[in-house]
């Protein structure tokens, strides 16, 4: 796609100022949710001449033809990184992007039509700012008939406005910075698989930036549905922690320390999580909330499996 003059950014639409935004999103097989993305992308209420998208692709099969998907849209460029992690390809688009602004989302997220104008506008609207963390709404295959893993997902996946209180950062699912602000704190840490946004906006907050939640910027991704897919993630999550606590502590004793910390933790009953869950008024009767108490003990003790896995010279999973 054609590039913006930067001459041209202090043009006005709408009375507002509107910066040059550049899309990352890294993908890995997948093509058909990235077909639905790009469709969401193409058709925002944003001016098309001031965004681009870049796809980078990070070692999908060949039949999946992300290329060609990509092909298919004006507003989308396609790349590659061979490196293994969606980090590593994040840090790929960055390097490619043109923008003054940064946005990163995930393949198989759906973003609102206003997506990259609200985001642009909370953006703008906080001084010294230096993330803006998105709302992301978790839907169902088919609400009438939720497996136990969806039903969690429904109640528990992408808090962002929890993430960025309580551990300041948000998921890249849906993320809003600008390029200033990645070449002060530095790009994402190529080499975790899992946590690198965690460690990102922690590294952003570190530096004074103001960060905002917007729970007017939205994008909508596909709950888990199935215990398969809930232990993917889960082995990434414990692989992210795991390799994040190993670069933090340069003792071994005080990384033996953590392991057990994190271990006992996670081998305790997850008895606040199922009270939780079962005065959650969004969990319709008494056996949706046994289903969802269930998915917490696997979650909690195949994170502890994993830890104990990785420990004693385990690699961590990608995905």
């Amino acid at each position: 796609m054609n590039s913006l003059n930067y001459q041209d950014k202090n043009r006005l639409t709408a009375d507002k100022y509107s910066p040059l935004v550049s899309v990352i999103i890294p993908v890995f097989n997948h093509a058909q949710n990235l077909k639905i993305c790009l469709e969401a992308l193409e058709n925002q209420t944003y001016p098309k001449h001031f965004y681009e998208v870049i796809v980078v692709d990070n070692g999908s099969d060949q039949d999946e033809d992300i290329e060609g998907v990509v092909a298919q849209f004006g507003q989308a460029i396609a790349t590659s990184e061979s490196l293994p992690g969606s980090y590593a390809a994040r840090n790929k688009g960055i390097s490619l992007a043109k923008g003054e602004v940064i946005a990163f989302t995930d393949a198989d997220c759906i973003p609102a039509s206003d997506w990259i104008e609200k985001g642009v506008k909370n953006l703008l609207q906080v001084p010294n700012c230096g993330l803006v963390a998105g709302k992301v709404e978790v839907f169902l295959k088919d609400p009438n008939r939720a497996t136990p893993v969806e039903l969690y997902e429904s109640i528990m996946a992408l808090p962002q406005k929890e993430f960025l209180e309580k551990h300041k950062y948000g998921a890249t699912a849906n993320v809003f910075t600008f390029r200033s602000v990645i070449e002060k704190v530095g790009l994402f840490d190529a080499t975790l698989k899992s946590s690198g946004d965690a460690e990102w906006g922690q590294r952003v907050y570190s530096f004074g930036y103001q960060q905002i939640y917007a729970d007017d910027t939205r994008v909508a991704h596909p709950a888990r549905y199935s215990f398969a897919q809930l232990y993917k993630r889960t082995i990434r999550l414990a692989g992210g922690f795991f390799d994040l606590q190993i670069k933090k502590q340069s003792s071994n004793l005080r990384q033996n320390i953590l392991f057990l910390e994190n271990l006992v933790k996670n081998l305790i009953p997850p008895l606040m999580w199922v009270g939780s869950a079962f005065l959650d008024a969004r969990l319709k009767n008494f056996d949706e909330k046994i289903k969802v108490a269930f998915v917490m003990f696997f979650i909690r003790y195949t994170y502890a499996w994993e830890l104990i896995r990785l420990r004693f010279g385990g690699v961590s999973a990608r995905e």
